[in-house]
């Protein structure tokens, strides 16, 4: 009688909502349905504002299509949650699940799965057409190791000035430094020009990083 006398006086409030007139009821369970933060997205419990919905039990059983308040009851039931797994379906897909666990998984996967995703990293390796043999042999040796390493390796060549008149010098300095290093790498795209830049991106070829390490240390 104390609880029903506090909700019929509150209920008279205009400032009293409905949504915190449920949030009452609810309290009157002992197992409290988990309350969402403010910056959770997530469809979880009197966040979930569907009249009926497609309810999927704790064990992936169904109860086909329910009142909004029937898959609420069934979530106290089992003192689990009530998820919104897919809003846009029609009707919209509920399941019962524990939502503080269910978080904790979810949390979990996605830190696991950043630090397993692999970085990226590209080097660079810049030289002109007038570049000489023995310079081209010293860079051509750097990129070996970035490629090893699992790097791409974006390779430039610099035009100056009138040299973009004798393109056919540029193509064959970057022939060259091509060459060289070919058993490490591959391409995507042919050479292209970028500015002042005639460049190309190199991928490593899925070798052995130790062998590939071992090959560009004879070659010095």
């Amino acid at each position: 009688m104390g609880y029903q006398w506090q909700l019929a006086g509150l209920s008279r409030d205009p400032l009293f909502s409905k949504t915190w007139r449920k949030s009452l009821i609810y309290n009157k369970y002992q197992n409290q349905q988990f309350r969402p933060k403010n910056n959770d997205r997530e469809l979880v419990n009197e966040r979930i504002h569907f009249k009926e919905v497609l309810l999927i039990g704790p064990q992936g059983e169904s109860f086909g299509v329910v009142p909004m308040k029937v898959a609420l009851q069934k979530s106290y039931d089992y003192q689990m949650d009530l998820l919104c797994v897919s809003p846009q379906a029609h009707p919209p897909v509920c399941k019962i699940v524990d939502y503080g666990k269910y978080k904790f998984d979810k949390d979990k996967k996605a830190k696991e799965a950043k630090k397993n995703q692999k970085k990226t990293i590209v080097k660079e390796i810049r030289f002109t057409a007038t570049t000489d043999t023995h310079d081209l042999e010293t860079k051509a040796k750097a990129a070996i190791k970035f490629l090893a390493d699992g790097m791409k390796v974006k390779v430039a060549v610099y035009i100056k000035g009138r040299m973009m008149q004798r393109m056919d010098i540029v193509k064959e300095t970057l022939g060259q430094f091509l060459s060289m290093v070919k058993d490490y790498c591959s391409t995507d795209k042919e050479p292209e020009l970028l500015g002042k830049d005639y460049f190309v991106m190199l991928n490593p070829k899925p070798i052995k990083k130790q062998e590939g390490q071992k090959n560009a240390k004879n070659e010095e």
